[in-house]
């Protein structure tokens, strides 16, 4: 099990999970996350307690929100979609994403030099993410802060409630220092969170009294009913807290999803998603039905199928190299989906391409085609080779269809028909390509 880092944040997949130590993923559209402000609204749709907070597009927008808050303090937070705000800076030149403010006009000042800007984090690369609103929420000061998440596991097959009463902070340093602190409960499918088990891990993380134990039980057992309810594949909140008044509250919230059943069953969820915080090529391959995420190699890898997709890096890794992207055409594979592909292959600036195509649904044949098509179409402004294993249906077809492609011109298709031969051979061409460079 990994119930901490990118699981959290829904960033790790299998395609990291089998390269091991291989690249690391920039972005993963598997999973769709959402902003602060509707994941509180989503918590409060559910009878979770939050602080109030009520978003705004606009500086001026800001302003108004602000005043509603009648003079109370309050927290302005930037909406991007990465982890770190607080300690991340705009490329206008404010330091932080999270600040304390107490009147309408600072509200607008840093609503200004937020909204319009980019956010830079440890999570956003040095390209930062656009913040296009901001949420502000009623400062509602801790006496005491603790974490809680609920993950699919694994390992289990189970749901987990993962708690720790060192909440306010990177639970990756807790797991790390004091795993102790740590509570991981499974969940039974048929059972749910019950009160009694709920009310258990309550007592264990310490609250102040019989009361908040309650109170926080609850928000347990709610929480699991909008992940289960939700098809949530995540569900953070840091940092749940104890506040000064008495009052048990869940003070930040990330929230994930299952794309495939968003899709179909949840439109309501479906409708939150924010495609400026994705990356514009993923975004334009989702709409081929193109499943393309990027890394940080220099080896373009098509394949069709995920597990072949998986597979593929993880042999371009075996024999030294070092894949670029992971993209998947899935079961089809026409000339203009494969000329998108190849586009998003070479916008990284890959010094090989690697297409790795199983014909069972789709013939080889036709990825052939496909591919030569795509092919002509770069090779007056490209030079690049591209090692083309097709096996399967009509495999001979598509070999014939390759044995036909004008090698003379930028682009040079090799057909190999052994996967670790093919392999060697692309990161051969890569590290030649990479010496003239």
């Amino acid at each position: 099990m990994r119930p901490f880092g990118g699981a959290l944040r829904a960033r790790v997949n299998a395609a990291s999970t089998i390269m091991r130590n291989g690249p690391k993923i920039v972005q993963q559209k598997r999973f769709l996350s959402i902003h602060e402000y509707l994941s509180m609204d989503l918590l409060n749709s559910y009878g979770i307690a939050t602080p109030k907070s009520i978003p705004a597009k606009s500086a001026e927008e800001a302003f108004e929100v602000a005043k509603k808050f009648g003079g109370k303090g309050m927290v302005i937070k930037a909406q991007v979609l990465a982890g770190g705000r607080g300690k991340g800076h705009f490329d206008s030149g404010l330091q932080g994403g999270v600040h304390l403010i107490k009147t309408p006009e600072e509200a607008r000042d840093y609503a200004k030099k937020m909204i319009g800007n980019k956010l830079i984090t440890k999570q956003t690369g040095a390209g930062g993410r656009i913040c296009n609103a901001v949420m502000l929420a009623e400062a509602r000061p801790p006496a005491h802060e603790y974490y809680v998440a609920l993950l699919n596991d694994r390992q289990s097959q189970l749901p987990v409630l993962i708690a720790s009463n060192q909440g306010g902070m990177s639970i990756e340093d807790v797991a790390k220092e004091n795993p102790d602190a740590i509570i991981t409960t499974p969940i039974d499918l048929q059972k749910g969170l019950d009160q009694q088990s709920a009310l258990d891990i309550a007592k264990k993380l310490g609250f102040s009294s019989e009361k908040q134990e309650k109170q926080a039980a609850d928000t347990f057992i709610k929480l699991y009913k909008l992940f289960k309810e939700k098809d949530a594949t995540q569900v953070e909140i840091n940092p749940m807290a104890e506040s000064k008044d008495g009052e048990v509250l869940c003070m930040d919230a990330k929230l994930g999803f299952d794309d495939n059943a968003v899709e179909i069953r949840q439109p309501d969820i479906a409708k939150l998603r924010d495609p400026t915080q994705e990356d514009p090529d993923e975004v334009e391959a989702g709409t081929r039905g193109l499943n393309f995420i990027k890394l940080d190699g220099d080896i373009g890898c098509l394949v069709n199928g995920a597990g072949l997709a998986m597979a593929t890096m993880d042999v371009v890794k075996l024999n030294g190299g070092n894949p670029a992207n992971f993209l998947d055409i899935g079961g089809g594979a026409d000339a203009e989906a494969m000329k998108l592909a190849f586009k998003l292959l070479l916008s990284a600036d890959p010094k090989a391409l690697f297409v790795n195509v199983f014909g069972g649904i789709v013939s080889s044949g036709k990825v052939a085609e496909a591919l030569v098509e795509a092919a002509k179409s770069i090779s007056k402004d490209v030079n690049i080779d591209i090692v083309a294993r097709l096996r399967g249906n009509q495999e001979s077809d598509a070999k014939k269809v390759i044995e036909n492609f004008d090698q003379t011109s930028g682009v040079k298709i090799h057909p190999v028909f052994d996967l670790d031969e093919a392999a060697k051979l692309v990161v051969s061409l890569a590290d030649k390509a990479r010496a003239k460079a």
